[in-house]
């Protein structure tokens, strides 16, 4: 990996990790559910057999529905 790849990476990384400083609760477990849904969708997927894409989009949805319902 290049150096400016590299520099460009950590900047995106650090840059969504700042994008997430002001959420609401409830915006922040819509996130996390969606992208815990999204990991696991894709591993049941791959598991299953089954087109990885569409089970991780999917598990996002379902996680992010999942966050969206839950309270404190």
């Amino acid at each position: 990996m290049t150096n400016l790849k590299r520099a460009l990476l950590i900047v995106l990384a650090a840059g969504s990790l700042a994008a997430c400083s002001n959420l609401t609760g409830t915006q922040q477990r819509v996130l996390s559910g969606s992208a815990i849904g999204a990991a696991g969708g894709a591993v049941i997927s791959a598991v299953a057999g089954g087109p990885i894409l569409l089970g991780t989009a999917i598990g996002a949805g379902a996680g992010a529905v999942a966050g969206a319902v839950t309270s404190h």
